[in-house]
Parts: C-alpha cells; sequence; structure tokens
C-alpha cells in the first residue's frame, strides 16, 4: 500500500518538473523573439551570430545596446512581478492581492514625483533608487501601522493599512502633478510601464536586488504553506508567524520595488500570473512559486513583442499591452473557475 500511495505522489512531482521544464522552454524561446523582433528587421542567424559576435555594426548596436539590455530587464521586471503576486496572495490570503496591495507602487510613484518635481533628477537612472526607496519606506510603514496595537499582523491588518498607504500617496501624487504640469510630463512615460529606452546600467542596478528577494522568497515557500492553514495550525506545524510574515514582506518590497522602479507600474502581471501557476499546479507554494517566477517574464516578454508589432516604428508600450492581454484572462479564469483556491 505505501508503494502504491508513494507512485501516484512521484507522478505528479515529475509532471510538476516537466512542466516546469516546459516553461523555461518557452521562456528561452520567448527571449530569442524578444532579441530578434523590433522595427528594424534582422535576419534570425544574424541576430544569433551578432550576439555572441558583436562586429560594430548598426544591428550590432541595435542588439546590443538596445534589445539585449531589454530582454534581460524584462526576465528580471517579469519575475519580480509574478513573484511578488504570488507571495502578496500567499500572505495575505486573498486571491485579489496584487504587488501593489501594501503600497509599494505608489510609494515608488510617490518617490519618482518627488526626485523629478522637487529635485530637479530628470533621467531613469537618477531616480531609480529614489523609486525603489520610495517602495521600500511604504511597505515599511504599511507593515508597521498592521502590526501596531495589540495583536500580530494579520492579513486583514495589512490589506487596511496598505490600502490607507495607498490612498495617501495617490492623493500626494496626484496634487503635485496637477501643480506642476513639467513633472506630469515626464513622470507620465515612468508611470505608463516601459521596458523600452532601458540600458545595461539599469538591468546591473536592480539585478541584484531583485536575485536577493527571488532567495528569500524561494526560502519561505514551506512556512507560506503552514500559514495557508490559520495562524493556529502554522505554529502548530512549527512556522514562525510574524518571522515568515515580515520576510514575505521584505521578499515583497526588494521584488515588486525594484521590477517597479526599473519600469514602471506594470499591472495584472502579478495579479493573473499566480493564478494560472496555481492552475497548473494547485496550491502547493513550493511550485507556485516557481512556476509564477518563469511564466510571469513569458506574459512580460510576449507583451513587449506585441507591443512592437503592432505598433511599428511607434511601439505600444509593455504595460498597455499587459493590461489588454491580462484582464481578459483574469476574467477568463475567474468565469471558468472562479480563483484558484489558495
Amino acid at each position: 500500500m505505501a508503494v502504491s500511495t508513494q507512485q501516484p505522489s512521484a507522478q505528479r512531482t515529475g509532471a510538476k518538473g516537466s512542466g516546469l521544464v516546459i516553461a523555461l522552454a518557452v521562456l528561452a524561446f520567448a527571449c530569442l523573439a524578444s532579441l530578434w523582433v523590433g522595427a528594424k528587421g534582422i535576419p534570425f542567424t544574424a541576430t544569433w551570430h551578432l550576439l555572441w559576435h558583436n562586429d560594430g555594426s548598426s544591428e550590432a548596436v541595435i542588439i546590443h545596446d538596445l534589445r539585449l539590455p531589454r530582454t534581460v530587464l524584462g526576465l528580471l521586471v517579469g519575475a519580480g512581478l509574478g513573484l511578488g503576486g504570488a507571495l502578496m496572495q500567499a500572505l495575505t490570503r486573498n486571491p485579489l492581492a496584487d504587488p501593489g496591495l501594501l503600497g509599494v507602487n505608489m510609494g515608488a510613484a510617490a518617490a519618482v514625483v518627488v526626485a523629478i518635481g522637487f529635485l530637479g533628477i530628470g533621467t531613469l537612472t537618477g531616480y531609480l533608487w529614489f523609486a525603489l526607496a520610495g517602495a521600500a519606506v511604504a511597505a515599511v510603514l504599511a507593515y508597521t501601522l498592521g502590526t501596531a496595537g495589540r495583536g500580530s499582523a494579520t492579513p486583514e491588518r495589512l490589506v487596511l493599512a496598505g490600502a490607507a498607504i495607498t490612498a495617501v500617496l495617490f492623493a500626494f501624487v496626484q496634487g503635485v502633478l496637477l501643480l506642476n504640469p513639467m513633472t506630469f510630463n515626464q513622470f507620465r512615460f515612468w508611470d505608463v510601464g516601459s521596458l523600452a529606452s532601458r540600458r545595461m546600467d539599469v538591468v546591473v542596478q536592480v539585478a541584484p536586488v531583485i536575485a536577493v528577494g527571488i532567495v528569500l522568497a524561494l526560502s519561505q515557500a514551506r512556512a507560506l504553506n503552514a500559514l495557508a492553514l490559520g495562524d493556529q495550525a502554522g505554529r502548530a506545524l512549527g512556522a514562525h508567524i510574524g518571522r515568515t510574515r515580515a520576510l514575505v514582506a521584505i521578499a515583497v518590497t526588494l521584488l515588486c520595488g525594484a521590477a517597479t522602479a526599473a519600469a514602471g507600474p506594470i499591472t495584472f502581471v502579478g495579479l493573473a500570473v499566480p493564478h494560472v501557476a496555481r492552475l497548473l499546479v494547485g496550491p502547493d507554494q513550493r511550485w507556485v512559486l516557481p512556476y509564477s517566477m518563469v511564466l510571469a517574464p513569458i506574459l512580460l516578454l510576449g507583451s513587449d513583442i506585441v507591443g512592437r508589432v503592432i505598433g511599428g516604428a511607434e511601439e505600444v508600450e509593455v504595460g498597455i499591452v499587459t493590461a489588454f492581454i491580462g484582464a481578459p484572462v483574469f476574467v477568463l479564469l475567474c468565469r471558468r473557475r472562479k480563483l484558484a483556491r489558495l
């Protein structure tokens, strides 16, 4: 009987592992397509050759200075948003949670507005760290409010604190933009959400932050499985409730703060992708987190490629495309299966 019980479990694990390998292969194809497709047509064979042999030609410059940083940033931003969304939904036990629920997105936006409007900083690399710091401050403030007073940081208190911080920061951002049209004119290019015009120095700045967030997030998968059973059951299983929530909040801040700082607010990736992952592998966070980390860059890079194709010389920003693609997909998931259980 023990053999017959373990055999289906091993088969399910093998199927999930095979699915993850297939997803990684699709992601590799998306990366190659991102390097290949663009306003200037370059044959695929030439693209592959120039990727490894930079001969200084105009095509090589396009690939190495424009498309390669854009593709690598899409990988990082997608992984950060997908993993951050899965963490937020697991942490709050709310299937409608997204990375902005702790005030991360609005904290980054407020910091960018301050950098542009009050400090005169006009480049992405200049206000990148302001955005990351703003996201971190907003998340810490939301977590502090959520743990203030009696009791622990329950999911409900964290959500309410994050919503309050978001509302206050949104009013501040809108007030500054209305009073300062020049700030609005510059802020809107960041606010739309884009991978275009990002150089490799942006990738180098955000990569270590997202890497730390990924390691921290994956290390909390077992603890999140215990928390899904409730606080009392989680404690009985040996989970440290407060420490787990704090570490997950830090991971969300690192992942989504860095992703938002680099590419601007991009919607629906962190909301919809974890649902797809749970439909494929179930509620086990040991599989949901890696699947979300791989599927989200596929969606983001695919949306970026679609934006290049349909826009021609004038590209459609990836934040707009993900909204058009992600919203119907999410509605379809809700109608077919309601919401995947956490």
